[in-house]
Formats: structure tokens, C-alpha cells, sequence
């Protein structure tokens, strides 16, 4: 079930909805309105980088970041963790 952000043009909010189907009814939690439009939402992956302020890379790997081995990651774990 994917999870949509959506702008609602009446009053400008934006809003996640978990959508179930295609035609489900898309409500603006803020006025109330049906008038959205389904925004295209950034993707994002976990990593290792926490707190530093800047978005996963292309070689980050899972919670490990780009220097899985750093983190003390074992093949078939995440960060060490079985």
C-alpha cells in the first residue's frame, strides 16, 4: 500500500494519504477539500550518515553508509546486527 503526498488546491497544504486503490476519495486533512493533486515525492533510503545533515549517496548501503566495513558490518547483517 503506498503511502502519497498530495497539495491540496484550495488552501495550499500538503499531506501523506495511504492510498488502497485508484479510486479512493482523497480528502485534505487541513480544509476538508477534495481538489488534490498528487505530488511526486522524493525517495529516501537509510544510512549510516546520521546526524550529519546530508542525504543517503548513491553507494550507501542499507544502515551501513558508503564504508560498510567501517560500521562493522558482516555479509547478510545490518551495522553488525544479525
Amino acid at each position: 500500500m503506498p503511502i502519497f503526498e498530495y497539495l491540496c488546491t484550495d488552501c495550499a497544504a500538503v499531506s501523506e494519504h495511504l492510498v488502497f486503490s485508484d479510486s479512493e476519495q482523497i480528502q485534505c486533512p487541513q480544509c476538508g477539500g477534495t481538489k488534490v493533486q498528487k505530488l511526486l515525492s522524493a525517495t529516501s533510503s537509510a544510512s549510516g550518515l546520521k546526524g550529519e545533515g546530508r542525504m543517503p549517496g548513491a553507494g550507501d548501503t542499507g544502515c551501513c553508509g558508503s564504508r560498510p566495513g567501517a560500521q562493522g558490518c558482516v555479509p547478510g547483517s545490518c551495522c553488525g546486527r544479525a
